[in-house]
């Protein structure tokens, strides 16, 4: 959670030197949705989760590094995708993560279909797919949610309940007064935790993620946390009222985690203090490694497009010896 706070507020910084290219979408508050739930997946059995903008936490945790995160974010060509894609948008199967589609929704039905694939190959493996509140009013969600009931698939869905998709709030995009009502309209079961509150959300998603992974079906898990910056940072949250942020600031999830871990004498202040200052390390490290990286070389606009390499016999393909 640290490691995520951390990187974003560096990226913030880079975002002001205009050396970021596109959005920046921070998870401020909502790190412990992430990265509890990404904890309840087993690796080493090949679980697969696709995440959200304000999910990076759960790449950290499947094994994304600063150092990508940051090439990422500032197109460079060393970059997972060679400068193509920006923030969040790259993928990687091995180590458990498929990079998400922008569409609300949308990565429900495509989840759907690796769970699928997980249950007609008989593999043990689970996966795991985030959607907002804004999310679940789009046709996407309603037909990956019903295709993984209907087909008993072995998929945890988990809804973060932030309060606004963009500048809407919940109660002007759905009827009901909590997302885990839904669930019972896809006949799956629906369970709510604190998504302030990291251990809370590790076990309620273990238990979503064990019952799928013994063949009960798919499960709705909702997380009750909330958005404490605008939808990104060109976003000034001036549709917010002031006074409605400031209660969740006091319900932090790092915050309460720390003092969690110094009350039951599993952290000492200090060795906390030691995780800060390896955490600040690491991302001093990769920002200087990677910010005067070049960027990608023009030339290579068409690579991967269409063939790669080019070959002569494609006409539409303009080779750049003439």
């Amino acid at each position: 959670m640290l490691m995520t706070r951390s990187l974003e507020e560096r990226l913030v910084n880079l975002y002001r030197q205009t050396k970021v290219i596109g959005g920046l979408f921070r998870s401020l508050g909502q790190e412990a949705d992430a990265v509890g739930t990404a904890y309840a997946l087993d690796r080493e059995a090949g679980d697969i989760l696709s995440p959200l903008i304000r999910n990076l936490g759960s790449m950290l945790v499947q094994g994304a590094t600063p150092l990508e995160v940051l090439r990422q974010y500032m197109a460079k060509a060393e970059s997972p995708t060679g400068g193509r894609e920006l923030n969040i948008h790259f993928n990687d199967l091995e180590r458990g993560f498929l990079g998400q589609i922008s569409h609300l929704g949308d990565m429900v039905p495509v989840m759907a279909g690796i769970a699928m694939y997980f249950k007609l190959t008989r593999q043990p493996r689970v996966g795991l797919v985030y959607v907002g509140d804004g999310a679940m009013s789009t046709g996407a969600f309603h037909e990956g949610m019903n295709f993984a009931a209907v087909q008993r698939l072995p998929l945890v869905v988990i809804a973060e309940n932030n309060g606004y998709a963009y500048s809407t709030p919940m109660r002007k995009q759905t009827a009901v007064k909590f997302l885990v009502e839904k669930a019972s309209a896809y006949g799956v079961p629906g369970v709510q935790a604190d998504g302030n509150d990291v251990l809370a959300v590790y076990e309620t998603t273990r238990a979503a993620v064990d019952f799928a992974r013994a063949g009960g079906g798919p499960s709705l898990v909702e997380l009750i946390t909330y958005r404490r910056k605008g939808h990104a940072e060109h976003d000034n949250q001036s549709y917010v009222p002031l006074e409605e942020i400031e209660p969740w600031v006091q319900k932090d999830p790092i915050d309460r985690y720390r003092m969690q871990l110094e009350a039951m004498d599993w952290y000492s202040s200090s060795e906390i203090a030691e995780v800060e200052t390896r955490v600040l390390d690491e991302i001093d490290e990769a920002v200087a490694r990677c910010e005067n990286e070049p960027f990608p070389a023009p030339e290579s606009a068409l690579d991967g497009v269409y063939h790669d390499p080019p070959r002569a016999d494609l006409e539409w393909y303009r080779r750049l010896d003439g």
